[in-house]
This record gives structure tokens, C-alpha cells and sequence, in this order.
């Protein structure tokens, strides 16, 4: 970072750590994971005014494009010294091709994939492996289906900490193996994440290890509400009418519509609200069924399927978070198969040259079928989130293909005559807010 950006930069406005459910205080300067008391959601809490004054729209021009954009409303004390990997800063794409056939006015797209580990999970780890080191932690843990694991120990890298990983035994072999490359302890569990997640609580019991897993800690939110809070400046400081995100762990949704009630706090956006539409696999919809059924927590859904591994999580602590910001913001919550899911992919690859993961990939038939269903209409400007690239997953892909003689010219003649009969119409040119 040039001095000049240093300079630009704020400082975090940090306070106090809050309970999202007692609302019980405590101070944040120490390691902490729930609420000692009720064993909820903590929430890193800001002096808001102070905050206002420095982090304003003349001023963040001046800033990289990057977390420490959001330096005063971001729990980091020291941003010079965090283990960053240029995280953040992802382009909002129109969609036209995607538009014109759902039937929007306007269709955008959040290309997370282009963050540093290749997907959002690289802004949550960034905060919380920065955090972690700042308040005196010696060894980071995880339980994870893959993209966090891989963000948590790139950093972890980066800042000189050893990780542990736990993971189901049937993640991504991408994944897997990068997480090796950087010099994570893998730990291999016959289970789901939930499963995961007793591994890594055990381990922090007994050797001290911090454990970053979902919601279990203040600051992986505080990492990922900056999804939020770059849609609202990339849109001059308006928000749109929808957002359309693959739900897990939910993290996103919670720290996004945080970031929300921040920004209006501080004058940087009215009261408006976008609908927040949390989609799952019909084969892991916790949310999903709680919506439906008008409760506030969601069972653990047994049996869990999907090949969506990020979406395959049973069970979420922050699952009245996930479902009061859906209802206050008058979402929904569906629920695709896995079948649609790769259509979304390919829909976004061949429409729009964005090559998705396959949460993403649920994401996009989900706002396909939003729109047909009329839950969405024309002229809701609406923003699906592509989580992560394609590029770990390219085991979903069909690349049988026999070799040609470089000789025969019939099948380079039947190729290019269907490429020439082909007529696609033209679009509206592809240009992302940054």
C-alpha cells in the first residue's frame, strides 16, 4: 500500500462487543467466541457518529479498493499490519443476456469469485484471522466444506499461524489441496460440516486453538458485510430491490443487513431495504422450511445432500438472524435442485462469460424462477451474488471430447456451418460499476 493510500485510509471506531440476542456487552479486546451468557451471536459494535465524519463519499474515493476502504466501521486496530491478500473490491456486472431472457429490466451480478482464494469466504477469513492475530492468538481453526478452509489458512499463511482444517472427507479435491499447499493440518471427518465443527471445538478445548468457524466468532461477518456495504457505494449510495444469495452458514445475509442499519445510521442510505432471498439445495434446506413455516429457528435438516458443498450445512447458529432479516425485508427463501444448479452455471457461462461456482449457479435459477413466479418483478433492480469461481469445480463439467484427425475437415466444416447460421442478438454492453 503507497503512503499516500495509508494516509487516506481511517481507523476503526470499534466499541464494544454486543449479544444479537441478550444484548449483553463486553469489551472487545480479548479473544472471545458466543455470548458467555446465552451463547448467541456477538456483533462487533461501532461509535457510528464518529465514524460518519471521516468515512464519507468525498473521502472514500481517495481509498484502494479494498477492506480497509471501510477501515471505521471494521474491528481492525492496526489495517497496515493485517494479513491482506487484496481481498475485496469485486465488480457488480450487468447481466444483459441473462436479463433479456428472465425477463428483468436490469439484472447485475457480484463477481466474488475474483477475490483472492476464489471466493467471498476470503473477505470473513481476512477479518477474522487478522483479528484473531491481533488479539494474541497462536493457531487457527476451521470447520469447513472447502472455500472457507482455503481462505482461512491462506491468510493464516500470510500472517505467519499455523491452521488446522476439518473438513468432510468428500469436499472438493481443489480445495483439499490447496489448503495442503499453504500448510494446513487437514483433518479428514466421515460427516458433514456440523460434524466439522465438534472436531474443531474439541481441539480448541484442548489446545487453545481459535476457532473461526460461522457466527462463532464477531469478525468473519464483519469481513463479509462489505459485500453490502460495496453494492450500496457502486451504486451511488443506493441499494437495489433485491439481493439473491446462496445460504449456508449465512454469514452474508447476517453481516450485509448489519451493514445496512451501519450505513443508514451514519447518512449514507435512507431506510429502504433490499428483498434479501436466501436459496438453498433441495437437498439442505433448513431456512428454507423454517420460512415456510413461520418459525424463528431452523431445525438441523438430517440426511443433507447436495453437490453444492457450500451449501450443504444442516444446521446455523445464526439461523434468526438469517430468517428476521429475511422477513424485515419482505424476501423469501426457496430451495433449488442440484440439477439447477448446473443449469445456473451454464446459463451464466454461456450468457454472460462468468464461469460460477455451483452455489452461484443456484443463485441464477433462483432468480429465474423468482421472476417467472412474479415474485420479482420487471423492474426490480436485483443483484445475484456469484460466491465463487467455477474453477473448483470443474469436476461438474463434461470435458469428454475424442480427439480429431487434423486431416478430415467434416467435422470442422458441420461447426462452422452451425456457428454460421447461429444468430445471437446483441446486447447491452457488459460494464461493471468498477
Amino acid at each position: 500500500m503507497m503512503p499516500s493510500e495509508r494516509h487516506a485510509t481511517g481507523r476503526s471506531s470499534l466499541t464494544h462487543l454486543a449479544c444479537s440476542f441478550c444484548s449483553a456487552t463486553y469489551a472487545p479486546d480479548q479473544l472471545t467466541t458466543t455470548c458467555p451468557v446465552c451463547g448467541k451471536v456477538l456483533f462487533a459494535r461501532y461509535d457510528l457518529a464518529a465514524a460518519a465524519h471521516a468515512m464519507t463519499p468525498q473521502a472514500l474515493p481517495l481509498r484502494p479498493w479494498n477492506l480497509s476502504r471501510y477501515a471505521e466501521i471494521l474491528p481492525l486496530q492496526n489495517p497496515e499490519s493485517a494479513p491482506t491478500l487484496g481481498e475485496g473490491g469485486t465488480p457488480l456486472h450487468d447481466a444483459p443476456s441473462l436479463a433479456r431472457q428472465f425477463g428483468f429490466d436490469r439484472l447485475l451480478i457480484k463477481d466474488e469469485g475474483l477475490n483472492s482464494t476464489g471466493s467471498f469466504k476470503a473477505r470473513g477469513l481476512a477479518m477474522a484471522v487478522a483479528r484473531a492475530k491481533e488479539l494474541g492468538a497462536t493457531t487457527v481453526a476451521i470447520p469447513s466444506a472447502g472455500n472457507a478452509a482455503a481462505a482461512m489458512t491462506a491468510y493464516a499463511a500470510r500472517a505467519g499461524m499455523p491452521a488446522v482444517v476439518a473438513m468432510p472427507k468428500d469436499a472438493p479435491a481443489a480445495m483439499r489441496a490447496e489448503c495442503l499447499a499453504y500448510g494446513a493440518d487437514v483433518l479428514l471427518v466421515d460427516g458433514l460440516i456440523d460434524d466439522c465443527g465438534l472436531v474443531i471445538r474439541a481441539g480448541a478445548a484442548a489446545f487453545g486453538w481459535c476457532d473461526l468457524s460461522t457466527l462463532r466468532e464477531p469478525y468473519r461477518a464483519e469481513g463479509k458485510k462489505t459485500m453490502g456495504i460495496e453494492i450500496a457505494e457502486q451504486l451511488g449510495w443506493r441499494l437495489p430491490d433485491a439481493l439473491i444469495y446462496p445460504t449456508g452458514g449465512g454469514t452474508g445475509i447476517v453481516g450485509m443487513w448489519k451493514a445496512f442499519a451501519e450505513l443508514e445510521t451514519m447518512g449514507l442510505i435512507g431506510p429502504a431495504r433490499p428483498k434479501m432471498i436466501a436459496v438453498q439445495a433441495e437437498g439442505c434446506a433448513p431456512i428454507v422450511r423454517a420460512f415456510a413455516a413461520g418459525a424463528t429457528h431452523a431445525e438441523r435438516w438430517s440426511n443433507a445432500q447436495t453437490l453444492a458443498a457450500g451449501l450443504r450445512v444442516p444446521a446455523a447458529i445464526g439461523d434468526y438472524l438469517i430468517l428476521a432479516a429475511i422477513r424485515e425485508s419482505g424476501g423469501t427463501a426457496i430451495a433449488v435442485s442440484d440439477a439447477e444448479m448446473q443449469v445456473g452455471m451454464s446459463l451464466a457461462a454461456k450468457n454472460e462469460g462468468l464461469f460460477v461456482s455451483p452455489e452461484s449457479g443456484a443463485a441464477v435459477s433462483a432468480a429465474r424462477t423468482l421472476r417467472s413466479h412474479g415474485f420479482l418483478r420487471a423492474d426490480d433492480l436485483t443483484v445475484i451474488f456469484s460466491t465463487g469461481s467455477g474453477l473448483m469445480h470443474v469436476d461438474l463439467i463434461d470435458v469428454s471430447a475424442g480427439a480429431i484427425d487434423p486431416h478430415a475437415s467434416d467435422l470442422v466444416a458441420v461447426i462452422g456451418a452451425r456457428l454460421s447460421s447461429a444468430q445471437k442478438p446483441a446486447g447491452a454492453a457488459h460494464r461493471p460499476y468498477r
